[in-house]
């Protein structure tokens, strides 16, 4: 889950280099380095902490070069520590590497390298691959990273620079992504997109298996066999200007704000233009089973599909977590259908999951709101979101652009199965389309929920309720709260509470409590009547007025009334809100909360 870029060109490294690892800090921030080919050789700058630590250091040290690497970490291997920081170099210091991945073998390698000589200063798992590349180095820098990761079990991303190669950048590519980007004078390399967009616009997505070598105005790219492939370069639509706050306090209120323009843009999609893949292909006339594999926010996306897939398909439809489907030998074949969602298209267990599924059979739709990305590439099919560049860790626009094409999926798939007439299909549009204009309803109650997250900052424990499709945007709250605030949070189905939850209610538990007409709204009062008696404080959020709910809740939120295929728009906004100004109040870094990353790209 680190950020990689490099670069070499005309420009000044450091610079290119600190602005590329500022745009990937949502990457990790453990700490951050960078190692710059300067007239004297090569120079390591590392530092704890965030890209601002390193900045500072960088500009005092006054180093300059035109070819470099930079790295932020997200720690798995060692302590976040100066010396566990990347770059690493060889025992010359003439070869310096970063590294996203975990190399499984490593401590193999290790004793072997030891042996051999090699003195280690880390205790990262990404130092034996430097030294492997000096024990094959013979002259020729991309024939010794080819060797060198011919040894590593794992996964990896990584960039090597030599001092004997003051205008060539190696790359390689297993499990983690790299994104190459080549102007006529000068070539970039990084984890992601958003640290090139100053720069570019068309990018080649390195595959599984290849090792790159960039030079000013020139990318080649060899298979694991060490045979030439022809470099595929992609248009990416995303301004850079998406990176900047506009003026909002946070990236993630920001993006909470831009979630109207990021549902309709890609509802306006409809699947028939170049942004979706393959679909027109598929053959769902035997399909018997579906399973939507994701992670985090994204298996509560699958969630909200399997609630309103399943009347509609008249088929099982399951949501699974990716991490597990990987591994309860799941029932996959000709005849199950596989829609794998991820909004990096990266996440290691989704994209696992998928090559399981092809491997049994299995037709597998892709879900990603980034082109070109792991997940769209082997997938049979692909719906592209079109949330555009999100940078706070925690998802809010990326999660609503997600239902929105699912619930679209799920139209197309009933059409395709003859399920559904054309003017069915018409009218189920139509109705999906009043979308963004409730999200803007919502956000226009951001007074009232930002009076709710004073009062209840300072609250430890939370618990969220909610019914059919509203429970998984139930544990989308908690997760919410408890990525950005770091309080205890919890979400149930509110028919579990009287199964354990209801022994933590006493007078000081915050209940939140997602009301309904159109999911069992009898059932969820009874359950609000079970808080009341035992004196938690009900925080309810509802779409329709009703006596009852008045009487009962502590603190009620009214949304605007809608269909229950557009409820996940109104109240998940609302709840986006009510963890922002919770955790804002409570003074957490909101857009990189601590010990997480944007993107999961290792197990």
């Amino acid at each position: 889950m680190c950020g990689i870029v490099g670069y070499v060109g005309p420009q000044k490294a450091e610079e290119v280099l600190l602005s590329g690892l500022t745009r990937l800090e949502y990457r990790g921030y453990d700490s951050a380095g960078v190692a710059i080919l300067t007239p004297g050789g090569l120079r390591l700058i590392r530092r704890v902490g965030k890209i601002a630590n390193l900045v500072e250091a960088v500009r005092e040290a006054g180093i300059t070069g035109n070819l470099g690497i930079g790295h932020t970490r997200w720690a798995t291997h060692g302590l976040p520590t100066e010396d566990n920081a990347h770059p690493h170099c060889d025992c010359t210091e003439r070869i310096a590497l970063v590294h996203n991945g975990i190399i499984e073998n490593h401590r193999e390698l290790r004793e072997e390298l030891a042996l051999r000589g090699h003195r280690f200063r880390s205790q990262t798992d990404t130092e034996v691959l430097v030294h492997l590349v000096e024990e094959h180095y013979q002259g020729d820098l991309v024939e010794a990273v080819r060797q060198a990761v011919a040894r590593a079990v794992g996964a990896y991303a990584i960039a090597v620079i030599h001092a004997d190669h003051p205008t060539v950048l190696v790359a390689a590519r297993q499990g983690s992504p790299l994104v190459a980007a080549v102007l006529p004078q000068e070539a970039f390399l990084a984890s992601d997109v958003p640290a090139l967009l100053p720069y570019a616009r068309r990018f080649c997505f390195l595959e599984d298996g290849e090792v790159a070598q960039l030079r000013p105005g020139e990318l080649r790219v060899w298979d694991r066999q060490g045979r030439p492939k022809q470099p595929v370069f992609r248009e990416v639509p995303w301004d850079p200007l998406s990176a900047e706050k506009a003026g909002f306090r946070h990236f993630m209120e920001k993006e909470i704000h831009e979630q109207p323009r990021a549902i309709a843009d890609t509802l306006r999609s409809e699947l028939s233009t170049p942004w979706e893949e393959g679909l027109s292909g598929l053959d769902l006339s035997e399909i018997e089973h579906v399973y939507l594999v994701a992670c985090g926010t994204s298996y509560h996306a699958a969630m909200v599909a399997e609630y309103l897939w399943e009347p509609l398909l008249r088929l099982p439809v399951t949501a699974e977590i990716a991490s597990e489907f990987r591994y309860k030998t799941p029932a996959l074949g000709r005849r199950t259908l596989v829609v794998a969602i991820s909004q990096s298209g990266e996440t290691i267990d989704t994209l696992v999951a998928v090559r399981q599924a092809k491997e049994s059979g299995a037709q597998v739709i892709g879900v990603v709101n980034v082109v070109g990305s792991a997940i769209a590439r082997e997938a049979h099919a692909v719906l592209y979101t079109r949330a555009g560049l999100e940078i706070g860790v925690a998802a809010t626009k990326t999660f609503t652009a997600q239902i929105a094409a699912l619930a679209l999926l799920g139209l197309w798939l009933a059409r395709a199965r003859g399920l559904l007439g054309e003017a069915e299909l018409r009218a189920a549009k139509e109705e999906l389309s009043r979308a963004p204009r409730l999200v803007e309803e919502v956000l226009k109650l951001e007074p009232k929920i930002e009076g709710w997250a004073q009062k209840f900052y300072t609250y430890p424990n939370f618990l969220y309720l909610g019914r059919g499709v509203l429970y998984p945007l139930a544990l989308e709250g908690a997760l919410k709260l408890k990525e950005i605030s770091y309080i205890h949070a919890e979400g149930y189905a509110a028919g579990e509470m009287k199964h354990g939850p209801i022994a933590l209610i006493h007078e000081a538990m915050p209940v939140v409590v997602l009301y309904s007409a159109q999911e069992l709204p009898h059932k969820v009062i009874a359950n609000m009547q079970e808080v009341r008696a035992r004196r938690g404080i009900l925080l309810v959020l509802a779409d329709a007025q009703d006596p009852e709910v008045q009487e009962l809740a502590d603190h009620l939120l009214l949304l605007p009334p809608s269909s229950r295929m557009l409820l996940p728009f109104t109240f998940t906004p609302a709840l986006q809100l009510f963890a922002y100004h919770v955790a804002r109040l409570k003074g957490t870094d909101v857009d990189q909360p601590r010990n997480l990353a944007k993107t999961v790209t290792v197990e």
